[in-house]
């Protein structure tokens, strides 16, 4: 049986992971966020989908996080334990999600190719954006060896399915995870795959909500936790 205090390393975990991941694609755009003992903030405002502050601990609170952002409209906080209230700050609760953690995939079949050249991500990130990609994924971040960018592919060649991985000290963290058809128990099963050839050994965290949570949990994730994101209007 988990015991909370192993929860609670985990949830600190999977948040921390998550923040080097916001903080990598920040850089990838010219963009240098700050790490500290309560938050990784950004002064300047962040990519699109991307939050502004991502908490590190249950602790932080509103004026540790808020003044460390550019506030204005459309900024938005990940509340990684779910104890911020910032109602006072002009921000409320977009959606909630839960933090998830699986074992360390064991290796299976290849799994899913590493995305490798600019024009391959280009692909990938139309593929996951069904045909509108923006460039939110600079080719910058290829060159960071603790991301990687996978796909599945049909037989004529084209990315049908695909996530980003973030390796950190002791997990590994998926992100964007999609399928065309939407069949995500076969994305996760690949996804997971090529997580244990590349970096085998390391537990995979992540966060999800909905169907998209229960597909994780078939997939052998547990959720831990919850967390949820704050958007000023």
């Amino acid at each position: 049986m988990i015991t909370d205090s192993e929860n609670d390393a985990r949830v600190r975990a999977a948040a921390r992971n998550n923040a080097e991941w916001c903080a990598a694609l920040c850089r990838a755009h010219g963009i240098t966020g700050e790490t500290g003992p309560y938050a990784w903030t950004s002064p300047r405002r962040t990519p699109p989908l991307y939050p502004d502050a991502v908490t590190l601990a249950p602790d932080a609170s509103p004026r540790e996080i808020v003044g460390r952002i550019d506030a204005s409209p459309g900024a938005s906080v990940k509340d990684s334990f779910a104890t911020l209230d910032l109602t006072d700050e002009g921000f409320e609760v977009l959606f909630g999600a839960e933090w998830i953690h699986r074992a360390a995939p064991e290796a299976a079949d290849p799994g899913w190719e590493q995305v490798r050249t600019e024009g391959e991500l280009a692909r990938w990130e139309d593929a996951w954006a069904g045909g509108e990609g923006d460039g939110l994924f600079p080719a910058a971040l290829l060159a960071d060896e603790d991301q990687l960018f996978l796909a599945a592919r049909d037989a004529d060649g084209e990315i049908v399915a695909g996530a980003i991985a973030t390796r950190g000290e002791s997990v590994a963290g998926i992100s964007n995870l999609f399928a065309a058809d939407g069949d995500l128990d076969t994305a996760w099963a690949g996804c997971l795959a090529s997580l244990a050839r590349h970096w085998p050994g390391l537990p995979v965290v992540g966060y999800e909500s909905g169907d998209d949570l229960a597909a994780a949990v078939r997939a052998g994730f547990t959720p831990v936790g919850g967390l949820r994101i704050w958007l000023r209007r």
